[in-house]
């Protein structure tokens, strides 16, 4: 028996219960838990915005220590720590097959597995994969990836969504070059990242947008040079802030209509928008046909990232060593499993950067 958060249907309420877990099988790997992020993915399968079936073990951003391993599995081994990778690739549909691993087919078929039973029998599902708000959980191999060495597991569990999204936003997606201005709206865990990533490519301006004035000193040690509080005129003041040309990256981090229309606005003739935040299928953004022609700008949507996890791991925990990245600076909260559903809520407020559930 070990405790977990228990998504019994889309739109219920989170349950903290026991849940039993089986012994690791053929290629899979039992993990202790250290730390899981509450990530705003989390709070979209709790309502129905994304979707997996359900019941389901939530969390998806997470770090441990290896306790078993089954059949088959060599790269990790008891005593271990490692970092949960709720999207991993399958090496053989083709998106992997041109490199584009961050868009692999199949990489939450494990979603529809049996992961675990509640104490009354019920059969519950791996919420994105990993089922990481749990004290322990048992993973397929290819969700693991040793934890880079000197990084506290606790501040590690970041690395499984949060830091590789926000980092690859900024070095994948929009490509920043030394010297560009970047505009980031939704200043909430990804968002922070989003900013330290923005500082390391040398963003010569780096501007944060959130309707919460209370996070300016946050959003300043992660990098942003600027602070404005979210308007209806916010491209309008973006503008004002680059001599009037608007920025030449914009990056989205909500996944409202309005956000991505105003991130759009906020960059210059020729400027680039990457859209992080999830939004719903019936969320519509428009766009005229002469706009698009005169402005010349380009959207571009963001998963995971567009990231390689074995790839940028490596060069991630390169800049934390060496002081460039700050994780523990992105952690606002420090709870127990039972804090989640308070979590959720303050995500909702626009409360905080990141919290943090740590088990050890």
């Amino acid at each position: 028996m070990v405790r977990a958060a228990v998504l019994p249907a889309v739109g219920a309420p989170l349950e903290i219960t026991d849940i039993v877990l089986p012994e690791p099988g053929p290629g899979q790997v039992r993990i202790a838990l250290a730390a899981a992020g509450v990530c705003h993915s989390d709070l979209s399968l709790t309502n129905g915005t994304m979707r997996v079936p359900v019941p389901a073990v939530l969390g998806h951003e997470g770090a441990g220590t290896v306790l078993a391993v089954g059949e088959g599995v060599t790269h990790v081994g008891p005593g271990d720590g490692v970092v949960l990778n709720w999207a991993p690739s399958c090496g053989a549909c083709f998106h992997c097959g041109i490199g584009e691993v961050w868009l692999c087919a199949d990489a939450l078929r494990g979603t529809a597995n049996l992961h675990a039973r509640t104490a009354d029998g019920t059969d519950l599902h791996p919420g994105l994969n990993v089922a990481a708000f749990a004290e322990e959980t048992v993973v397929a191999a290819n969700c693991v990836l040793p934890a880079p060495d000197g990084i506290p597991l606790t501040d590690a569990a970041l690395l499984g969504c949060a830091v590789l999204t926000g980092y690859g936003a900024i070095h994948h997606s929009a490509r920043v070059r030394e010297g560009e201005s970047v505009v980031v709206f939704g200043i909430g865990g990804v968002g922070l990242a989003v900013l330290q990533a923005a500082r390391i490519a040398g963003a010569s301006r780096i501007i944060a947008v959130d309707v919460s004035p209370a996070k300016e000193e946050l959003a300043r040690q992660a990098g942003a040079t600027d602070y404005v509080i979210a308007s209806a005129t916010t491209p309008r003041e973006i503008r004002k802030l680059t001599g009037g040309q608007g920025t030449d990256v914009a990056v989205e981090c909500v996944g409202r209509p309005a956000t991505i229309r105003a991130a759009w606005e906020s960059t210059r003739r020729g400027g680039r928008t990457t859209v992080v935040g999830i939004g719903g299928k019936d969320q519509e953004v428009t766009f005229n046909a002469l706009e698009i022609f005169h402005w010349g700008r380009s959207l571009t949507g963001c998963v995971y990232g567009n990231s390689d996890p074995a790839r940028d791991l490596p060069a991630l925990a390169d800049h934390i060593r060496a002081g460039r990245f700050d994780l523990s600076m992105m952690v606002t909260e420090r709870i127990a499993l039972d804090g989640i559903p308070a979590a959720f809520d303050n995500m909702i407020a626009g409360k905080g950067g990141r919290a943090l559930v740590v088990f050890q």
